[in-house]
């Protein structure tokens, strides 16, 4: 599982990428538009670090109550009665080994369970995050109709320009249609 897998740590495409869609952002569209683009982005990266940071700490909470629950329920069992001995049909005695010491919690079972709580929380909560940031982003975009439409247009010219320079890219490469795999 790569660090990018977390929705906290994705980052955009590439630098010629980014500065092709600023091109675009700056003369395809109004300042009114590039400010609504601009806040929707930070309203996603804030849903999706908040989303982050909530699962991860509800994560630790139930770590903390799981690893509490344990402790209380060896705590029984080492104070309860348990047999000794088993006798069977036959009359023949067997002595029962003591499990206790096997089932007592360990330094090493509370770091897993902590960290495997809080891995959970933070990938629940960072997709959480951002499928709701992505919702808040989606309703601050498109609450005006003419500025939905405009960046609706700039982002079809960037895509149509992406193209473009994939297929240069593409047609500039070898003919072997091996090495195009290759990259």
């Amino acid at each position: 599982m790569s660090f990018e897998s977390l929705a906290i740590s994705r980052k955009n495409a590439s630098k010629e990428l980014a500065q092709l869609a600023e091109d675009h952002m700056k003369h395809d569209l109004l300042q009114s538009d590039r400010d609504a683009l601009n806040s929707a982005a930070q309203k996603f990266g804030t849903f999706t670090t908040v989303g982050s940071l909530v699962g991860l700490g509800l994560g630790a909470v139930l770590a903390f109550r799981v690893r509490s629950a344990r402790a209380v329920y060896f705590k029984a069992f080492r104070a309860m009665e348990k047999p000794t001995h088993v006798q069977f049909a036959g009359g023949r005695t067997e002595p029962i080994p003591d499990i206790t010491p096997l089932l007592k919690p360990t330094t090493l079972g509370d770091f897993a369970a902590y960290m495997l709580f809080s891995a959970g929380g933070l990938f629940l909560g960072g997709e959480l995050g951002l499928l709701s940031g992505s919702h808040a982003a989606k309703r601050s975009i498109t609450s005006d109709p003419e500025s939905k439409a405009r960046i609706e247009k700039a982002f079809r010219a960037f895509k149509a320009d992406v193209l473009r320079r994939e297929i240069s890219r593409l047609e500039g490469q070898s003919s072997s249609d091996v090495d195009m795999f290759l990259d």
